[in-house]
């Protein structure tokens, strides 16, 4: 009796969007990798090459990508977006009618440095999206590290810096309640050049979360008062500037049950409100990372 050989899986089809960043892999469900080391494996060190990865016609559930994110690691709820009762991590990114249109995502960011430890990464899917609008954008902050000029990566090389919840997220709370989250969220302190644990590469890591450097104030940077303020801050506007910069940048167009995946350590990213009021739903695991060195 003839047996029907087993279909072999070929290696996934990734195509780089970018010179640097991003690739869209085709042929692959994210829900397979939830059981398939193989496959999973691969994903994962596709995400350490590109960054970000993007994924198309993903028949995923809930319970499938709560699953597919805590392969790479502990998830983690947001103190004050939540997360779905019935899936503990899984946060509910609902920009609907009923909404306030607040600002916090249309700011180029890395998610959650205000955390001692911040995200490993995260993957987002889109439940709903308008017809036109509504994209994301990454950045590679490696890239935008390794094309400062030289004089500038030496003056950062040993600089620490305060990222904050408070400012940001706190911002709109009344003061009491802005105070306790900060008790709980103390704003951390983390290197201004980071070294990504898995590959090695450095990354420019400020974001909309940093509000000042706090090892700045040295003989060999100051010689006078205008160099601590405003030369401090004017270095910081400079360095988080650099995200903004195109050639760093890929962008992204939803559709429903699409997914992104990205690298929290070395990536920005940006979601663009130009569509209100129309609705844009998604739905993010976070997960959980490492302390910046």
């Amino acid at each position: 009796m003839t047996q029907t050989p087993t279909a072999v899986r070929t290696r996934i089809d990734a195509e780089p969007l970018t010179c640097t960043l991003g690739a869209q892999l085709h042929g692959v469900q994210l829900a397979d990798a939830v059981h398939d080391d193989a496959l999973f494996a691969e994903i994962r060190q596709l995400l350490l090459r590109h960054k970000v990865l993007f994924l198309r016609d993903q028949n995923l559930s809930r319970a499938d990508h709560v699953a597919f994110a805590s392969r790479l690691g502990p998830l983690e709820d947001h103190p004050v977006l939540g997360s779905d009762p019935d899936h503990p991590g899984l946060v509910r990114i609902y920009k609907d009618l009923d909404s306030k249109p607040e600002h916090y995502e249309n700011a180029l960011h890395c998610d959650a440095t205000w955390r001692e430890r911040p995200p490993m990464g995260a993957v987002l899917r889109c439940v709903e999206t308008p017809e036109v609008g509504g994209d994301t954008i990454w950045v590679d902050m490696a890239e935008a590290y390794r094309r400062l000029p030289e004089h500038i990566r030496t003056q950062i090389a040993g600089l620490r810096a305060r990222h904050s919840i408070e400012a940001s997220f706190g911002a709109v709370m009344p003061p009491e309640e802005r105070h306790r989250l900060k008790e709980r969220y103390p704003d951390p302190e983390h290197p201004v050049v980071r070294t990504h644990p898995e590959t090695g590469e450095k990354i420019l890591f400020v974001n909309a979360f940093t509000t000042h450097f706090v090892n700045h104030h040295t003989p060999e940077n100051v010689r006078f008062g205008q160099d601590h303020a405003p030369g401090a801050n004017l270095l910081m506007n400079y360095l988080i500037s650099q995200a903004a910069v195109p050639e760093y940048q890929v962008r992204w167009r939803w559709t429903p049950d699409s997914v992104a995946i990205w690298d929290n350590r070395s990536t920005q990213h940006y979601a663009v409100q130009d569509y209100w009021p129309a609705v844009r739903k998604m739905e993010r695991a976070g997960i959980a990372g490492d302390r910046p060195e």
